[in-house]
């Protein structure tokens, strides 16, 4: 089991625990949105470290992306349109050269929850993207002193009606909740108090505006401590208690380690601990916890469900594939992940309830939309035996290995890979129509066979 005392020290490959393409994997599934073939070959040539820094400071072309993807942004606040809105981000969920902040960024809208179907103006749900992704991997106290003035929270959370003689609650009890402390870390009582410092927040312009004719200036008493706190204040009093880098480290272990492994005082407390005293420093927590024993030990392997959009993308990303983002984001919503609209202000719960017999269903329609060719969707945009042809894999033998060393590093019973191999086999021997040439039926079995990895459960899982 995990050894606490040693859980947040670097790993360091050994004959015994060897860095191999199943680490790889797992790094770029938990630090990314899956590997291609050749960052899982690269990744294993350049060992853990290099591979990394490389997640951790991004690829090379990110100033030309980013260039490229504002004018978009702009247009689409302009427009004020929704459906372009959660293209545009799955855009670059599928193709940034920085993954892994873009990664962190989703755990921040989550974590802030805040869903356009209330607040009904795309260009402050854009700039709350902006605003965790410029902070995604920087310092968590001036992201929560940001997030706190962002039009679209102070929409969403009513801090917009709170004004003095009427606070509103709704920040608040949210900002200790759900965004610093977690239930037990505070009481009814500290609520009402740090509600009337919110007063006479207001959004002018779509920015954060202060009336101080609707401040409530008289004395609070928060968290045991007296004075005529403004709504900053409160941000610092949370980020001032202990509780506050044990509630991030916690949930950022949920994120990028296991779901199931309990996380337990002695193993979250050293984490938390080193978080606070650097600063509350996200990309340094990051790191810790992406180079940690922790990370590769067994007990997290494909321990986590994977969440709709890590499903969706890690096909994109395996088959190098091209597909338009609208058509993505449509298929994302049927799974029960419309980005941009989170259910609540708890955001989605994740783990089991990611997946019923529904949902299932949807994620294998759509790992056959993706890899049929056939459809209207994705067309040929992501194709199998575009991918095998690249990388010369031809036999039946190659491309079984191929396809579940790509998707899954090889970590399936021989059992599986028999069965794998029988099914070409008898792909082979089918009629197919008399128009069909010797490359169309080979196109075809190799695409099913793809499929079928996607199908396993093995891949439901991070």
């Amino acid at each position: 089991m995990i050894d606490p005392k040693t859980a947040w020290q670097p790993y360091r490959p050994s004959d015994a625990n060897p860095w191999d393409v199943r680490k790889v994997g797992h790094l770029y599934r938990r630090a990314s949105f899956g590997a291609t073939w050749a960052d899982l070959q690269a990744g294993v040539t350049a060992g853990p470290d290099k591979t990394i820094d490389a997640l951790l400071t991004g690829g090379p072309g990110l100033d030309a992306f980013e260039k490229g993807m504002q004018p978009l942004a702009e247009s689409i606040a302009r427009a004020n349109n929704p459906q372009q809105m959660t293209a545009w981000w799955l855009y670059r969920l599928m193709y940034s050269p920085h993954p892994l902040r873009e990664k962190v960024t989703l755990l921040w809208h989550n974590h802030f929850a805040t869903s356009n179907a209330k607040v009904l103006n795309c260009g402050q749900m854009l700039g709350q993207y902006a605003v965790l992704y410029r902070n995604a991997l920087g310092k968590f106290g001036p992201m929560l002193h940001e997030i706190s003035k962002d039009p679209a929270m102070m929409v969403w959370l009513d801090t917009v009606q709170s004004v003095k003689g009427k606070p509103n609650e709704n920040y608040a009890r949210e900002l200790m909740e759900l965004f610093s402390l977690g239930i037990g870390n505070y009481t009814e009582a500290d609520i009402r108090e740090a509600a009337r410092a919110f007063t006479g927040w207001a959004v002018k312009a779509n920015k954060y505006h202060f009336d101080a004719s609707q401040f409530d200036d008289s004395e609070k008493l928060v968290f045991g401590k007296r004075g005529r706190f403004k709504g900053e204040d409160i941000v610092d009093l949370c980020l001032g208690k202990d509780s506050c880098a044990t509630f991030i480290a916690r949930k950022m272990f949920r994120y990028l380690v296991s779901e199931g492994v309990a996380p337990v005082p002695e193993l979250i407390d050293p984490l938390a601990e080193s978080f606070r005293e650097g600063g509350y420093d996200i990309g340094k927590l990051v790191g810790t916890i992406l180079r940690s024993n922790v990370f590769y030990s067994p007990e997290v392997y494909r321990s986590r469900i994977k969440s709709p959009v890590d499903f969706a993308l890690g096909i994109v990303r395996g088959l190098e594939g091209r597909p338009g983002s609208s058509g993505v984001a449509s298929a994302l919503e049927s799974l029960g992940q419309n980005i941009f609209f989170p259910p609540s202000v708890k955001g989605w719960d994740g783990g089991t309830t990611w997946l019923n017999g529904q949902t299932l269903l949807f994620r294998q329609n759509l790992a056959l939309a993706m890899t049929s060719t056939e459809d209207v969707q994705f067309g040929s945009r992501c194709d199998p035996a575009i991918l095998a042809k690249k990388h010369g894999k031809s036999k039946d033998a190659e491309l079984v290995d191929f396809f579940v060393g790509l998707f899954l590093q090889g970590a399936v019973p021989d059992e599986t890979r028999t069965q794998l191999l029988q099914y070409l086999a008898q792909a082979a021997k089918r009629k197919y129509p008399v128009y069909w040439s010797e490359s169309d039926v080979a196109d075809h079995r190799v695409r099913a066979v793809c499929h079928l990895v996607l199908a396993m459960p093995e891949f439901q899982l991070d």
